[in-house]
């Protein structure tokens, strides 16, 4: 480079790096008054939304459907864990998650099988857990799975169970009808039909499909839910025979007892099913099936669950 150019080239690079560096400060102020005139959004946005749908996918990832197919899934288990962990509820219900707002959880669900329609951990993790969240949109993914895999009779025991939470009987009975009919389907689904149309909102056959739900789960969340709900009948078991004594004791001492250990005695009478005892925990109070020890709840003298127990306190 000549001595005559240079000057020429320096005055060219110092007006290149101030024009950049003006653009940055620009672009600094800019910003800031973005961020004072940004509006406050709700807490439903604080989610990050998809960025692509499932189906417009198909036939753009090389083969690779069913990869991402387990990449949606695989969030939508951490998505629900993760509104778990940074709730600040006291408890989580597992029969009602509205409250963790998890919006996305069905978006998340629906893609996962739009990529992979015969991923059946998905259909079975979204009859387990989107009931509790939306039933309608329970219903619309288990139906879709039912129009992809026509031939799977577990996805017609899904379905029936979501309509059986909703105490749509006839629905349920219909369903577990037509899963019947199909080859290879246990005869579990045909004893539903029939308790559907006679007992479907008994206790029993509550405990006959969490039965099969557990044992046929597709993964472990699905597993665990179904082991929690059967844990949940039994404190429903243990709970009315504590209160029948309870009753029984007001009604001949005109009086409540101070504590549950007083009853104690008397319940090595009660009759549990299956021929299921009593347990104490490490301190000799009457404990659930998860043994935390049962409250007496001294305004209406009956028995509760713990506030710190795991099993779902929405007892039916």
């Amino acid at each position: 480079m000549s001595s005559k150019t240079a000057p020429k080239f320096r005055s060219s690079a110092f007006a290149i790096a101030f024009t950049v560096l003006l653009c940055l400060v620009a672009s600094a102020f800019v910003s800031a008054r973005a961020a004072e005139s940004r509006p406050q959004l709700s807490a439903e946005y604080a989610d990050a939304d998809l960025e692509f749908q499932g189906k417009k996918l198909r036939g753009w990832t090389l083969g690779s459907e069913g990869l991402l197919a387990d990449w949606y899934w695989m969030r939508s288990l951490q998505y629900i864990g993760d509104k778990i962990v940074k709730s600040e509820e006291e408890f989580i219900n597992v029969e009602d998650l509205r409250p963790l707002n998890p919006r996305l959880l069905y978006p998340l669900l629906d893609n996962a099988t739009d990529l992979d329609p015969r991923f059946m951990a998905a259909f079975s993790y979204g009859s387990i857990v989107l009931p509790a969240v939306d039933p309608e949109q329970a219903i619309a993914l288990t139906k879709k799975g039912i129009k992809s895999n026509p031939e799977s009779w577990r996805l017609y025991q899904y379905l029936g169970y979501i309509y059986w939470r909703q105490k749509r009987f006839e629905e349920a009975a219909e369903t577990y009808d037509r899963g019947s009919k199909i080859a290879g389907a246990p005869p579990f689904m045909r004893q539903m039909v029939a308790a559907m149309k006679t007992q479907g909102g008994s206790r029993e056959t509550a405990r006959e499909i969490y039965i099969q739900m557990r044992d046929q789960a597709e993964d472990q969340q699905s597993r665990e839910n179904a082991e929690l709900r059967l844990l949940e009948l039994d404190a429903l078991d243990e709970i009315d025979a504590i209160n029948a004594v309870l009753l029984s004791t007001v009604e001949r001492t005109g009086k409540c007892p101070v504590s549950l250990r007083q009853i104690i005695p008397s319940l090595r009478e009660a009759k549990l099913p299956d021929g299921r005892t009593f347990r104490l925990d490490p301190s000799g109070d009457l404990a659930d099936p998860l043994g935390f020890p049962y409250r007496l709840q001294a305004v209406d003298c009956r028995a509760i669950l713990n506030a710190d127990t795991r099993i779902p306190k929405q007892l039916n």
